[in-house]
């Protein structure tokens, strides 16, 4: 879908059979998400989005909204525009075997039951009548709807799988996964968001090398000196393959960003070159977007809070300086 386009997402369905997971899986994908919206509102509702730019809104419809349902059908055919606003009906539906169960594990009675204490053949008897006029009050719905899932057999994590599968990154549908490569020195403390994190304090250190010592991993005979060991080659070939393979499948699952921290002893070196090797493998393979960040390379080289406490900056000292 281009970016130019809005993409909304009215997720309906009948009682229990999963729609409020549906919804935090979409809000999840970064969707503006509504529920119980009563469709008479839903045209000026995006029209109040699209003046602020919100591109990406999800709307549930269900059984809730009463006597609004009658024109909901007629009111979804208004909310497409070709060539601005795409429009996508999930419908969710379930066995009558296994929305009973639910609402029986629940303990919450069926919007349309005939009675609200929960328990006993009386309630059970009266969620079916429920499930039976809602089914014929949303068949409208179903029959406008783009998508339909049935839940019986899904849990609410295969549930939401199935939604990122159609409206996620691998659709085409969302913003791709942000991957952030941070390289880090262990001695001042591992990144606190970091998702996946590699040592390498088992490479060569240039630190104990005097003519590369106070050169940073960006530079290049640095950079030669870390990846000329036979070790450096291997680790980067089995980490890019390792990460080959889950970037995509973790951005297939849901997930908005991703940290990949690299660490040595004081991040000036090895992390540093290592990180900015596996950056620019992963963005050939993969095809994503990646931000390199080296969090601790110039660590070494400052003073006050936050320096490096192994190697404190010398304070300069000036003689005979004239008092004001």
């Amino acid at each position: 879908m281009s970016d130019a386009r809005t993409l909304v997402v009215v997720v309906t369905g009948v009682s229990g059979a999963g729609k409020s997971t549906a919804i935090n899986a979409l809000e999840d994908l970064g969707f503006f998400c509504v529920d119980n919206l009563p469709t008479p509102v839903m045209k000026s509702t995006l029209d109040a989005f699209a003046t602020v730019g919100v591109k990406r809104i999800a709307l549930g419809i269900d059984v809730r909204v009463r006597g609004f349902l009658d024109d909901a059908a007629a009111a979804l055919e208004s909310l497409s525009v070709p060539g601005q606003r795409e429009l996508s009906v999930v419908f969710l539906d379930a066995s009558d075997e296994a929305l009973l169960r639910r609402f029986s594990s629940t303990r919450r009675p069926h919007p349309l039951s005939t009675t609200l204490e929960p328990g006993g053949e009386q309630a059970a008897n009266a969620v079916l009548d429920g499930i039976r006029i809602e089914r014929e009050l949303l068949t409208p719905l179903r029959a406008r709807a783009t998508l339909v899932l049935d839940t019986t057999r899904l849990s609410v994590h295969e549930l939401r799988r199935q939604v990122i599968t159609h409206f996620g990154p691998g659709a085409g549908l969302a913003p791709r996964m942000l991957t952030r490569f941070v390289s880090f020195g262990f001695k001042f403390g591992t990144p606190v968001d970091a998702d996946l994190l590699f040592d390498v304090r088992f490479l060569d250190n240039p630190h104990f090398v005097p003519d590369l010592r106070n050169l940073p991993g960006t530079n290049e005979a640095v950079k030669k000196f870390v990846l000329a060991q036979p070790d450096s080659r291997g680790f980067l070939e089995r980490v890019a393959a390792l990460l080959e393979f889950c970037l995509p499948r973790f951005e297939r699952e849901g997930k908005s960003y991703l940290t990949v921290a690299v660490g040595c002893t004081g991040g000036r070196h090895r992390s540093v070159v290592i990180t900015d090797e596996l950056g620019t493998l992963l963005k050939k393979s993969v095809g994503v977007a990646i931000d390199i960040v080296h969090r601790d390379v110039d660590r070494a080289t400052m003073t006050g809070a936050g320096a490096d406490p192994d190697h404190p900056a010398i304070p300069t000292i000036v003689y005979g300086a004239r008092r004001p």
